[in-house]
């Protein structure tokens, strides 16, 4: 199984989308394998955002992202990245799918609700930066036979 990183924004937060975004990620058959609320400091946010120091959006990236709480998933299933960005849908979201999380509730990229990893090395960067290996928990659910084969 694999494991995917998605943080869900301020904006998310300040809507009250939260219920309704993790709901659609366990709808799917991901599971949670860790969650928390939680408000980042701008140094954090520079950590993790840190392959877009310099570019222009930058700095008002790092102040959006720190307005407020954010909440911090990890999910797990088969290919887990893939179908977390599916769910997620394109970054803009006048480009996304209908049914995705950006097409039915936001407008703007930089409203866009939603962080997700993008490739493996991201989403084990991203987990080992929020989560101690111990807030991880590895755990069966009994529906699992009838999402996986």
């Amino acid at each position: 199984m694999e494991r995917t990183f998605v943080m869900l924004k301020p904006d998310a937060v300040q809507r009250g989308l939260v219920g309704e975004i993790v709901q659609r990620f366990e709808r799917r058959g991901l599971k949670i394998v860790a969650m928390k609320l939680l408000q980042m400091s701008t140094e954090f946010a520079h950590k993790h955002y840190e392959v877009h120091v310099g570019k222009p959006f930058f700095e008002g990236l790092i102040k959006y992202i720190t307005s407020g709480p954010v909440v911090a998933l990890v999910l797990e299933g088969a290919n887990a990245i893939e179908v977390a960005r599916a769910t997620m849908g394109a970054t803009h979201p006048a480009k996304a799918a209908p049914g995705t999380i950006r097409a039915d509730f936001s407008l703007e990229m930089g409203r866009n609700l939603v962080h997700g990893s993008d490739g493996s090395d991201t989403a084990a960067f991203e987990i080992g930066l929020w989560f101690g290996e111990q807030e991880l928990v590895d755990y069966g659910r009994s529906v699992d036979p009838w999402i996986f084969e």
